[in-house]
């Protein structure tokens, strides 16, 4: 074989997309959680989840980390400042050298730290700017979009900041709001279309189209 035809064999191949490093932080049932182990087992995210952090104990997602084999640290609040629960946090994921910190299903208001700046992503349940912040979470948000009489909704991934629902908007999907639909029928909607958004924003910051998005530098 040339070393011509070799060379032309090897720029048509797709350069590989590098693995991602996660850590996830959850709070309840985590099926968000379970959707991206999901994606992973599949082979269409090249991702590994090094921690998974609960802010409560007994709820679905740390039994779903445990099953997957993935530690697991549970700290809650327990009316801890905001600052130094925080600071738990982002430490108890720091030794897993995380690319980005996901929140999955995650309700609670995070101070950043300097080195997870814009590398800490959110995926909220509604076209933000719409229908974010304090209180806008679950079935509160699909009633507020129901009751403004929308005809349509859907999800965003975003980068998390140090305000409610408040970061860089990386990626939106939309779905219709039907005339019959009550707030579970449009959560069960929009939670399919999070599931395509999520995986899809992890795969894009990894092949590189996500500039908002910063690297680990300490890989």
């Amino acid at each position: 074989m040339s070393e011509a035809t070799t060379e032309n064999e090897t720029a048509d191949q797709p350069f590989p997309i590098p693995m991602l490093r996660l850590a996830v932080l959850v709070s309840g049932s985590g099926r968000t959680l379970n959707n991206l182990l999901e994606w992973i087992s599949s082979g269409r995210l090249q991702a590994q989840i090094g921690v998974v952090v609960a802010s409560r104990a007994n709820v679905r997602g740390v039994t779903i980390a445990t099953g997957a084999g993935i530690p697991v640290c549970i700290l809650p609040p327990a009316g801890a400042p905001r600052i130094e629960w925080s600071k738990q946090v982002f430490a108890a994921c720091r030794p897993s050298q995380p690319d980005l910190v996901v929140m999955a299903g995650f309700l609670h208001l995070l101070d950043i730290p300097d080195d997870f700046c814009n590398r800490v992503i959110n995926i909220h349940p509604s076209l933000l700017p719409a229908f974010g912040g304090q209180g806008f979470y679950g079935l509160h948000v699909h009633r507020a979009v129901l009751q403004r009489g929308c005809t349509v909704s859907g999800c965003t991934v975003h980068i998390v900041d140090s305000e409610y629902d408040h970061g860089p908007i990386l990626l939106q999907r939309s779905v219709n709001v039907l005339p019959n639909d009550t707030p579970e029928s449009l959560a069960a909607r929009v939670f399919a279309a999070e599931c395509n958004a999520l995986p899809e924003a992890l795969n894009l910051h990894a092949a590189g189209l996500l500039p908002q998005l910063e690297r680990n530098s300490h890989r």
